[in-house]
């Protein structure tokens, strides 16, 4: 049978808000009878953006990671939930608003931070899916409002088989978010590293002008790359993890290495001058 998954791609994601928007306008003040109560006008953000800046100025950046309930096949809160909380077949993981009323301890079991507590109705609550929208024969768009909203294309909804997800996952490299909690969640992402691993970045000078087609080479943790410096005399390597590495640089013969430390974020070297 086929199955909703969502792809969010990092690298497309620029905080925008459309889809925060968008959430708002379907579900605040809007009752869906069978799927949730509406979601409060404030408090509440059932797709959040978390933003990450990395590095140092003038080599530093910024990504955003839209954060939906992940919807997941191991989904703690199906535990916490005491039968409040179930996965229906397509993977849409839904809260019973009866089942669930006044279980406070529902909204603090997401790993994510994905599900809040409405104090009024004194009961959790969290994204749907807009599975009222996809059961729907009238929605044409057949995906959620956030995804049909995106001006990027950075959300891409899918109703495929597991099978033919598993080649997607492969192929394009795609990664749960905090992958490490065991949740096997249905929400994927593309170019997570730009939020989650670290990058190493410098300007290679000789006689004070930009250096281009300078060869570095970046050893250690794991990693061994090779780049060639732009027409700036920049260069980045990202995708990086904690740990120490040795950087090397062989601009026409003259020669320069370091050895350097990531720990927790982003490094800009600033010039390197031969």
């Amino acid at each position: 049978m086929s199955q909703f998954y969502m792809v969010i791609d990092v690298a497309k994601c620029h905080d925008c808000n459309n889809c925060f928007m968008a959430c708002k306008d379907e579900f605040v003040g809007n009752d869906w009878p069978g799927y949730t109560a509406a979601q409060p006008r404030h408090g509440q953000r059932w797709m959040n953006i978390q933003r990450r800046e990395r590095g140092q100025y003038n080599r530093n950046d910024v990504a955003f990671l839209a954060m939906p309930c992940q919807h997941c096949e191991n989904a703690p809160c199906e535990k916490a939930g005491n039968g409040a909380v179930n996965r229906r077949a397509d993977g849409i993981v839904m809260i019973d608003a009866e089942k669930a009323r006044g279980n406070e301890t529902l909204a603090q079991s997401c790993p994510y931070g994905a599900i809040f507590y409405n104090e009024e109705i004194q009961c959790a609550q969290k994204c749907t899916g807009c599975a009222h929208l996809l059961d729907s024969a009238e929605w044409t768009p057949r995906q959620p409002r956030c995804s049909h909203t995106c001006p990027t294309g950075a959300m891409q909804f899918l109703n495929i088989e597991p099978a033919e997800m598993a080649k997607k996952i492969q192929d394009e490299g795609l990664q749960a978010y905090r992958a490490e909690l065991g949740t096997k969640p249905r929400v994927l992402y593309k170019n997570l590293q730009k939020f989650t691993k670290h990058f190493i970045a410098a300007g290679v000078l000789v006689k004070g002008d930009c250096f281009e087609n300078a060869t570095v080479t970046l050893k250690g943790a794991g990693v061994e790359a090779t780049q060639k410096t732009n027409c700036f005399g920049d260069f980045k390597f990202d995708g990086l993890g904690d740990g120490v590495y040795t950087l090397e640089v062989d601009a026409a013969g003259k020669k320069a290495s370091c050895e350097v430390t990531l720990q927790g974020d982003a490094k800009n070297l600033g010039y390197i001058q031969l």
